[in-house]
């Protein structure tokens, strides 16, 4: 037998030992983990996609460090489907094996929808990019939705004081919606925060348009110019007015087809508690 195999009967808990240092660590984990995933899907009940996934607990203040492989075995267990109702389990899991009062995940992953012109219906995927964030702290738990969406918008002053066009740009509406709780029957959709976020811009971004569908985008922007700050007003009046939302930040951003920067507008709000 090698002596790579050969091992002692006991194995020393370094990351066990005690710290004397007096500072707790809010967040330590691992992060940069690529794996396949499920997510739910409002049109054809689920869509596989492969998730950035980072997971991370709370450390007390007289423990040396946590155990990183034990965050790999966690996942291994739960690994498929990674929604509302399936993200509970897996973070109590965290809690338990790691003996943490905190844990966290976060996943990014594409996600695909089959967009129609508006002319013609020619149909092709377009991607956005998405973000699910969950915590569980003692008896304190947040789920949190992130979507961002393309979008196009036509200047209003650009069309106001302009003899004929106006200036337009392609920007993107990042959205972070925090439910109350992980009740999956008040469930906020990816499709329903996309299409909050197209009514409110000056026109959609489509994957595929000919040259009937350019024409009709072209002439919906012009007739529906927006500031960023009209933008993020907009999904924000949609988000405050629903019950399901506990939390929200919108933040829009034009990338100027004119001027050398780009503009943004950011809006933060919460529920007040009853």
């Amino acid at each position: 037998m090698s002596q790579t195999a050969t091992l002692p009967l006991e194995l020393s808990d370094v990351q066990g030992q005690a710290d004397k240092r007096g500072l707790a660590i809010d967040r330590v984990g691992v992060r940069g983990l690529a794996y396949p995933i499920t997510v739910l899907d409002r049109a054809k009940g689920k869509q596989e996609t492969v998730g950035r996934i980072t997971l991370s607990v709370g450390l007390p203040h007289d423990m040396r460090g946590t155990h990183m492989s034990r965050f790999i075995e966690i996942f291994e267990r739960h690994r498929g489907e990674m929604t509302v109702r399936t993200l509970p389990r897996l973070l109590d899991d965290m809690r338990e094996r790691l003996d943490a009062e905190a844990s966290q995940i976060e996943i990014s992953f594409p996600y695909f929808l089959e967009r129609s012109a508006p002319v013609t219906g020619s149909t092709a995927l377009l991607e956005y990019g998405c973000t699910f964030r969950g915590e569980r702290n003692g008896q304190h738990e947040a789920f949190t939705l992130g979507v961002e969406v393309p979008v196009s918008t036509l200047c209003p002053c650009s069309k106001e004081i302009s003899d004929y066009g106006a200036h337009s740009q392609r920007g993107y509406v990042s959205v972070e919606v925090r439910s109350t709780d992980f009740d999956d029957h008040d469930l906020i959709w990816i499709e329903e925060i996309i299409e909050w976020v197209e009514e409110s811009a000056s026109a959609p971004v489509y994957p595929l348009l000919k040259r009937p569908d350019e024409r009709h985008v072209t002439m919906q922007a012009y007739d529906n110019p927006r500031f960023v700050e009209d933008v993020v007003r907009e999904v924000g009046l949609r988000l405050r007015e629903d019950e399901r939302v506990a939390w929200f930040r919108v933040h829009a951003e034009n990338h100027e087809s004119i001027h050398n920067h780009s503009a943004f507008a950011e809006i933060e709000w919460e529920r007040p508690e009853a």
